[in-house]
């Protein structure tokens, strides 16, 4: 375990207690107007997602400080990675946040790692990444496991702050994890029509870094997804899809 895992898995009791109260409930109800209206948000993962981001950022920093790492965040909102931090000998480490909710009581809808198209291939180029993907040192994932309230909520009201107790949280039941990307990582897509990298789903093996690669190595991971091509991939180079798991892909690495 890396100098950087060990300090950061500190943190991670820290960062649940900044995500729920104690009885587990997500401590954002709602967001404020200037005139102290209180109005809910909406269930919807990209804006859990973002928020649960915009919550850890001041604790990350707060961690940068005491372990004298350089923080450096990314520009644009589609760049990898969330954050840069760079140790005092010069090496970079890349920590993307990711959360995802759970869709039963063994798996959960899924984390995308990041692009296997552009800088993921073209490991020199600066395009859509902060620093050259070939100058990270490791590729840390900081996941964040929710549940979602089946309750209905409320988006028609607006609250006053005397009622912010009354308010129902969107999320609960937070849990945390903390690998290297290719540990976590399966040999699909991730969700949508985006050409991401997929993680496992099952809770259990997600929360372990247990994920289809964690035996075979990084080095297999890069190979799979830098050679994985999608249908339309393929047929604009007038190819064939050579593989959509692991266990084709070790027939098309033994035929090439």
């Amino acid at each position: 375990m890396s100098d950087f895992e060990r300090q950061m898995r500190e943190y991670l009791p820290m960062i649940e207690a900044t995500l729920a109260n104690d009885i587990g409930d997500w401590v954002i109800k709602g967001f404020i107007d200037t005139y102290s209206n209180i109005y809910t948000i909406s269930a919807d993962t990209k804006v859990i997602s973002k928020l649960i981001e915009l919550m850890l950022f001041p604790l990350i920093s707060e961690f940068a400080r005491r372990y004298d790492y350089e923080l450096h965040l990314a520009e644009h909102q589609n760049h990898y990675p969330d954050v840069t931090f760079i140790e005092s000998s010069g090496d970079m480490i890349a920590f993307d946040l990711k959360s995802t909710y759970r869709a039963n009581k063994r798996s959960v809808s899924g984390l995308t790692l990041g692009a296997f198209t552009g800088y993921f291939r073209e490991r020199d180029s600066t395009k859509n990444i902060s620093f050259p993907y070939h100058e990270y040192k490791n590729h840390y994932v900081l996941g964040i496991i929710y549940s979602r309230n089946k309750d209905r909520i409320d988006e028609q009201s607006i609250f006053e702050l005397e009622e912010l107790q009354n308010i129902q949280s969107v999320a609960h039941d937070f849990e945390t994890l903390l690998h290297e990307k290719w540990k976590i990582a399966s040999d699909k897509l991730g969700s949508g029509n985006t050409k991401n990298i997929g993680s496992i789903k099952n809770i259990k093996a997600l929360v372990n870094g247990d994920g289809v690669f964690a035996k075979l190595g990084e080095p297999i991971f890069n190979h799979y997804w830098r050679n994985y091509l999608t249908k339309d991939m393929a047929r604009a180079i007038d190819s064939s899809v050579p593989y959509k798991n692991l266990r084709e892909y070790w027939y098309w690495r033994k035929g090439n």
